[in-house]
């Protein structure tokens, strides 16, 4: 058995269905040829009829990495069924110089390309990069160094970060920030360029991360990348220096079009919880200290985080019912209205984004509970506005909301405890608390 089948093994924790063991620095004897013949990064160059360009673009990338990388590398081919002499092209590269493999696929497509290669490969480091190498090779090394030291799970060119070097057309500019918004505003992504063709991920978590990714196109790299930082993957970002190939053959209205439509489709998959994203999961840390914290719950401060963030958005959801329910109805007919449909989405939310609770087991039941919590907020809120009428006999509008919000702040507590202590235990979610 190599180095790598042992990691391999290793990686794969207890069975599939296992979250993913905490990640190690790769052993230094890989950098001996002499003790191990498998390399530590596998760089896929994925082409489509690429006759002219992919020849000078191996010959670079191999040099640079002969020069500059201080693992053993190799540089894989995958042709995606071009009809030109980009396979004749490759196979002779293959021959011609150590460490250069050629893989040809009967179909097209670079996420399907990756995916073959990614899948096959037996290195503990996986990258890619575009053949027009529009970004600077120098990028490389600091682009696989925090997953070869075990600090990080996926690493990224960044077109967009701010120390970013860029020359290209403002089409394309404005594309690719435009496309940036909206994986921000409808999939709430964190990173900054997902589209560059520069990217790399550790080989344990390809294995469980790949078999999630639908697409097998351009939007590939978008969806890798959202899923990853759904489960609480770590994403790297390396500023890149980038020159434009005015020579691309990307269609990019086409490709707009099947990224908005992956965007969609992605989207509705988190919302209802159909990714089994806790196969992703991380331990918290490296340090020893952090598996073994005595009296100390996890997770608290995220909790409550999400909590605040939910309960304020519930409060103003609440209190525009209310004040449409009043115009209609008496103060505790619109109390009870509002605060009913307020809190099945407060639990709903709370459920999802708060204690990372996913899929609809259970979800019946949570929201039988969040009802009798419910209960316990319109008793709050029902008796603080009985009081307030006894006390005043007519009170102003204002009046009535200062009282509820008042009431509200004082079952906001108690509601937090309930759902954490009740309808949300640890003990019934156990990793929750690992999906951040």
């Amino acid at each position: 058995m190599t180095t790598t089948d042992s990691l391999r093994s290793a990686n794969r924790g207890d069975g599939d269905h296992g979250r993913l063991p905490g990640r190690e620095h790769l052993p230094a004897r890989h950098t001996a040829p002499a003790a191990s013949r498998v390399p530590v990064l596998d760089v896929v160059v994925p082409v489509y009829n690429e006759e002219k360009d992919l020849r000078p673009c191996v010959l670079r990338l191999h040099d640079h990495l002969a020069r500059t990388f201080p693992y053993a590398f190799r540089i894989t081919v995958a042709d995606n069924a071009s009809t030109d002499s980009t396979p004749a092209v490759a196979a002779a590269l293959a021959a011609e110089l150590a460490g250069v493999r050629s893989v040809r696929l009967e179909d097209k497509g670079r996420g399907r390309a990756l995916r073959t290669v990614w899948s096959d490969s037996d290195a503990p480091v996986l990258a890619y990069m575009d053949v027009d190498l529009s970004t600077d090779l120098n990028a490389l090394l600091p682009l696989v160094a925090p997953l070869i030291s075990g600090h990080s799970d996926l690493a990224i060119g960044s077109r967009l970060a701010r120390s970013a070097r860029v020359v290209r057309g403002s089409k394309r500019e404005f594309v690719s920030r435009a496309y940036n918004l909206i994986l921000r505003s409808s999939l709430a992504a964190g990173f900054s360029d997902a589209q560059c063709g520069f990217k790399a991920i550790r080989s344990e978590v390809a294995e469980r991360l790949l078999p999630m990714v639908e697409d097998s196109g351009w939007f590939f790299d978008t969806e890798l990348l959202v899923l990853a930082e759904r489960a609480g993957l770590r994403i790297h970002e390396v500023p890149v220096d980038w020159i434009d190939d005015p020579d691309s053959t990307v269609h990019i209205v086409r490709t707009a079009t099947e990224d908005l439509k992956g965007v969609w489709r992605v989207g509705r998959a988190l919302a209802v919880g159909a990714l089994p994203l806790d196969r992703l999961a991380r331990p918290f840390g490296d340090d020893p200290r952090d598996r073994a914290l005595n009296g100390v719950e996890r997770g608290l401060a995220r909790q409550l985080v999400g909590f605040c963030a939910v309960g304020a958005l519930s409060t103003l959801f609440y209190l525009a019912l209310y004040s449409l329910f009043r115009l209609g109805v008496g103060p505790q007919l619109a109390n009870g209205g509002a605060l009913l449909v307020s809190a099945v989405a407060n639990t709903a939310a709370n459920r999802r984004l708060t204690f990372g609770v996913r899929g609809r087991s259970g979800a019946v039941r949570h929201q039988a509970q969040g009802l009798v919590v419910f209960a316990i907020g319109l008793a709050l809120t029902g008796g603080s506005l009985a009081a307030l009428g006894a006390a005043s006999g007519s009170p102003s509008h204002s009046a009535e909301l200062a009282v509820l919000i008042t009431a509200n702040l004082a079952a906001t507590v108690l509601r937090f405890l309930l759902l954490r202590a009740w309808v949300f235990p640890a003990r019934a979610c156990p990793d929750s608390e690992d999906l951040r």
